[in-house]
């Protein structure tokens, strides 16, 4: 006998907002300001969620989107700031960097297939949060850029720089790190990142044409799967050196903090 499907539900953490209709999840990071940037208490509320979720396998499908004007335009470095100056020696930086590594990998190993329903612009750490889901879908109209290479910074959030070397290729993520460009949602198609493309108003139909046969499908087999491609790709990034990012990042923003901030292009 087939239990019966869970109840529909609300969360509402703040920083994020989640809602439950039976076997799918939805998550709107849920920006406080008109910055749409990345803050430490959505992540604090992704990780506690995804950690949740070992323990919910009636959750089959997580959808990932945002609430703001915008999907993500990357993390809050007023808040990397803010570390330094209470904690100089780094300390502080590195656990939220640290932090930002655990929720990609949380994004990776969940048992839910996850999408990214991606509008507007996805900067920085939004790209990389959207690169850690399984499947990825945005309006015709998003525009993406890796700004760190302009800002000064080394690409060091969540370890994404292997994600999307995999994910898109080598040669085409050196090009648009180094140069910071801003690319469209075709170019993103043609590099792997998005999966699909479509007018922001049948967005949601795009998700739904997916979320519809995973749910058919046996939750094992797909377990399984999930598990066997992520092997797969980590087998592609052995020696990854993400597990420094934290440091790299501190490193490169300490001598910032006493003296001149990184420059904004």
């Amino acid at each position: 006998m087939n239990p019966s499907p869970a109840p529909s539900r609300t969360v509402l953490p703040g920083a994020i907002h989640a809602e439950q209709d039976g076997p799918v999840l939805r998550v709107h990071l849920n920006p406080a300001r008109q910055d749409d940037t990345l803050g430490i208490a959505a992540v604090d509320a992704l990780l506690a969620l995804l950690d949740d979720l070992h323990d919910r396998p009636d959750v089959r499908v997580l959808v990932l989107s945002s609430l703001g004007e915008d999907f993500c335009l990357g993390a809050d470095r007023s808040e990397y700031q803010a570390a330094l100056a209470m904690d100089p020696t780094g300390g502080a930086l590195r656990r939220i960097v640290d932090k930002a590594q655990r929720l990609c990998q949380a994004l990776e190993t969940t048992h839910a297939v996850t999408i990214a329903r991606l509008h507007g612009k996805v900067i920085g750490a939004g790209l990389a949060l959207a690169a850690y889901c399984d499947l990825r879908a945005g309006a015709d109209t998003c525009r993406f850029r890796m700004p760190e290479v302009g800002l000064g910074l080394p690409p060091a959030w969540g370890g994404a720089m292997g994600r999307l070397v995999s994910e898109a290729g080598a040669a085409r993520i050196r090009e648009l790190m180094l140069t910071c460009g801003i690319f469209d949602a075709a170019t993103a198609q043609r590099l792997g990142i998005l999966h699909e493309v479509a007018p922001l108003d049948q967005l949601d139909r795009t998700v739904a044409a997916w979320t519809r046969p995973l749910l058919r499908r046996s939750p094992e087999a797909l377990v399984l799967t999930k598990r066997m491609l992520a092997g797969y790709a980590r087998a592609d990034r052995t020696a990854d050196p993400s597990l420094l990012d934290a440091h790299l990042l501190t490193a490169q923003l300490l001598p910032a903090a006493q003296g001149q901030a990184p420059r904004v292009p």
